[in-house]
């Protein structure tokens, strides 16, 4: 539960370090006191909607902590310890939440030190703190509201989910197989298209660097008669019979120099480089008459290489891609072909899978119908308990459930829930928007809170000025209601009845101070004398009277009695 709370710089309240006990706390003040801001400042801290408005003026940043006690709340236990923002090994775990918001708008949140997101401080927050605003009775005229009020009663908001989810998996499920049949014909076209591309490619039978050794080949060919003139040329100049041929010239160099007597390194070294240049045309030699014997024109390989160059260039500019290009667009082609081919198997896939889908959300509906239908009655019951001990004796509240359609995978289960109520004997029960007045509409959503709120798994629950349209005894039985779920957690109520703030374990009164320049907010405990003259203020207005003191400490006296 919530064991304290710190608020800085935030609307109008400076510093404020307020620690909150177990049982039933009520707050209270005059109107425009600030009431509220200790709320909006815990619904901040577990990741609410800020904005730069909140600071207050003059302030850089405001900042909000809240410390909560865990071991009564296992499942936030567990939330923390899987995202490793707790120490298993500590058993008296503490848990602090804190939120800044910048000047400039920006926010931060941190779990025991650590940042982390308002998506996780919102989910974590869920799981500490069950707040109940003084609008809540206007979400019961939704009908889509009522499934989710049942199943929170009955514990099966996450049943409820699997069930949600079962849904959406099976449209999402149906989509693609409408999506499957209804381009089937599109899909026949595709196909014969990618065979017949495929079929060209495959019987082009191109081998990996086909192109480039069938280019140099035909350039050889095309210029096969200079190639051997030239070389027939060459090999002349180098060992022809007719005159002083090249190799006789390097052989008389290499004589003339080695009769020298001279021991000179440039001597030397012009042997060696004249002698390394007769081997080497030596070989030039050999080389060339080796390719002359081996190399003859084929004017007929010349025109296949052509024909299949051309026949490799056209499929190519078919595909509007270079010819080195063709075999990965072959291959892509295969692909998609296979892809497309798989279409029967890709329906037959998701049919057997919405079968499955089917079975699994009917089986988790009929848990949660089976669920929603026993906690209906104890529902019924207890309002209609609660109601009339808030002034509508002859109230009756129902919940009517209705089949829905079968085959019909719906989120919300097997059946439509809806919350009728009548409120005068013989007359039928109706929608709550066609019956209840506004004042009867918050009794019977006061009743319905506080039955939740008993069987909720959040040991600290907060109403804001739910008791608003209703006084007299009907406030009394509200504050006891309060007071009730109280001893078993923790309650914190803001409230402007006397008769509901009497019944409070503590009694917090919450104040403004205006300055010449500036306002601020505080909050302070009040017991003895100054709780009496509170209750007085809230009975009996501006001046105290000795009888409305008097009536203040009986009401005291008989709430904590």
């Amino acid at each position: 539960m919530l064991n304290q709370i710190s608020i800085s710089n935030f609307a109008i309240v400076d510093h404020l370090n307020l620690a909150i006990k177990p049982g039933m706390t009520a707050i209270t003040g005059e109107t425009g006191a600030g009431k509220s801001i200790m709320l909006d400042a815990l619904g901040l801290a577990l990741g609410g909607r800020a904005d730069s408005d909140c600071v207050r003026d003059g302030s850089d940043r405001a900042e909000i902590s809240a410390c909560f006690d865990l071991q009564r709340i296992p499942a936030a236990r567990q939330w923390l310890q899987e995202r490793d923002y707790l120490d298993q090994n500590c058993l008296d775990a503490e848990c602090i939440l804190r939120r800044v918001i910048t000047r400039e708008g920006r926010s931060r949140g941190y779990i025991n030190g650590m940042m982390v997101t308002l998506g996780e401080l919102k989910a974590l927050g869920e799981l500490l703190i069950d707040i109940h605003s003084q609008h809540a009775h206007q979400s019961l005229l939704k009908k889509s509201n009522h499934p989710i009020v049942l199943d929170q009663f009955a514990g099966s908001l996450n049943l409820s989910r699997d069930v949600a989810r079962a849904a959406q998996d099976y449209r999402q499920a149906q989509q693609q197989l409408d999506a499957l049949l209804s381009d089937r014909q599109d899909r026949e076209e595709r196909v014969q298209l990618l065979s017949y591309q495929l079929n060209e490619l495959e019987q082009l039978h191109l081998m990996p660097g086909e192109v480039e050794q069938l280019e140099q080949e035909h350039r050889q060919q095309a210029q096969a008669d200079a190639t051997l003139m030239a070389c027939h040329q060459v090999t002349q100049v180098c060992t022809s019979d007719e005159g002083d041929n090249l190799l006789q010239q390097l052989s008389l160099c290499l004589h003339r120099l080695g009769d020298l007597q001279i021991d000179h390194p440039a001597i030397t070294n012009s042997l060696d480089m004249l002698s390394s240049a007769q081997i080497q045309v030596e070989e030039a030699v050999t080389e060339l008459n080796h390719f002359m014997d081996h190399f003859e024109a084929d004017p007929q390989r010349v025109r296949e290489i052509e024909e299949r160059l051309s026949a490799i260039f056209d499929l190519a500019r078919k595909h509007r891609i270079q010819p080195e290009e063709l075999l990965s667009k072959q291959q892509q082609i295969s692909a998609e072909l296979a892809k497309v081919q798989c279409h029967d198997e890709q329906v037959a896939a998701l049919e057997q899978a919405m079968v499955q889908l089917l079975q699994q959300h009917n089986q988790l509906a009929q848990r949660l119908s089976a669920q929603r239908q026993s906690a209906a009655r104890k529902l019924e019951k207890l309002v209609g308990e609660r109601i009339a001990l808030l002034g509508m004796p002859k109230g009756k509240f129902r919940v009517e459930m209705t089949d829905i359609p079968e085959r019909t995978v719906a989120a919300q289960g097997l059946e439509s829930i809806e919350f009728l109520v009548t409120t005068n004997p013989g007359q039928a029960p109706r929608a709550l928007a066609r019956v209840a007045s506004g004042g009867e509409l918050s009794r019977i959503s006061l009743a319905i809170q506080v039955i939740i709120a008993q069987s909720a798994a959040t040991p600290t629950l907060v109403f804001d000025e739910v008791d608003v349209g209703i006084g007299g005894g009907t406030a009394e039985i509200v504050g006891s209601m309060l007071r009730e779920v109280g001893k078993n957690g923790q309650v914190l109520c803001v409230t402007h009845q006397p008769q509901v703030a009497s019944q409070a374990h503590q009694h917090l009164h919450v104040s403004k101070k205006v300055g010449r320049h500036a306002s601020s907010t505080r909050i302070l405990p009040l017991d003895g004398e100054h709780r009496v003259h509170e209750i007085a203020r809230m009975l009996g207005g501006v001046e105290l009277t000795t009888p409305t003191l008097n009536h203040a400490q009986e009401m005291l006296f008989q709430a904590q009695a």
